[in-house]
């Protein structure tokens, strides 16, 4: 296990979260990255269909330093994971299963975090060396797929369910078996306030 490994693991220990950024610009992410790591959210997700996103992934690794993992999510070549290194970026997180994709996200000593849907897809990625899965998109399906998933999944998997997660929401998909959660345009979306950020990450905090 690597020093970034363990970091990760304490972590999503701490505060199984992760705070996905979609839209975020360089000029908001001080503000926006301060507040989430006061409200406890250490796991930060730039996507990389955002404006500028290698610029916004290496202001908030530099601030945050040892405080915050932050990487890039809607990776989906092994060009960008190579890329979101270059930043700063720790976390690799996709939509898909693209075993290439994983494979250089390991290679590359960063966590991967690979969104899968079907047990099948969730299988491939493990196979390629995925550090964690991302069930997505959540809000398209009850949160029994998971819990049949779980069968056959290994126990020690963690799990993040993605996609229109609330904090109301979060604890049957707890009893179904989600460790984590990917939070995205409940809790952030282009020009919210960083006040606003801070305030509903604490209800989400709350409600784990």
């Amino acid at each position: 296990m690597t020093a970034l490994d363990r970091r990760f693991d304490l972590a999503f220990a701490a505060c199984p979260l992760v705070a996905i950024l979609r839209g975020i610009t360089p000029a908001e992410a001080p503000a926006i990255g301060d507040a989430l790591v006061a409200a406890g959210i250490t796991l930060i997700e730039v996507p990389l269909n955002s404006p500028d996103p290698f610029a916004s992934i290496a202001l908030l690794a530099e601030r945050l330093g040892d405080r915050a993992l932050v990487g890039a999510g809607t990776v989906l070549t092994t060009d960008q994971v190579t890329q979101v290194a270059a930043a700063g970026g720790t976390i690799i997180v996709s939509p898909n299963t693209d075993p290439a994709v994983i494979a250089a996200s390991v290679a590359g000593g960063l966590i991967s975090l690979p969104g899968y849907y079907t047990a099948s897809e969730a299988f491939a990625a493990l196979r390629a060396g995925a550090t964690a899965l991302k069930l997505f998109p959540a809000d398209a399906t009850p949160p029994a797929l998971l819990k049949a998933q779980r069968a056959v999944l290994p126990k020690a998997l963690r799990v993040l369910a993605v996609g229109g997660i609330t904090p109301e929401t979060m604890a049957a998909w707890r009893a179904a078996g989600a460790d984590g959660f990917g939070l995205g345009s409940n809790l952030y979306r282009p020009g919210k306030p960083a006040a606003d950020v801070a305030r509903d990450a604490a209800a989400y905090i709350a409600a784990l």
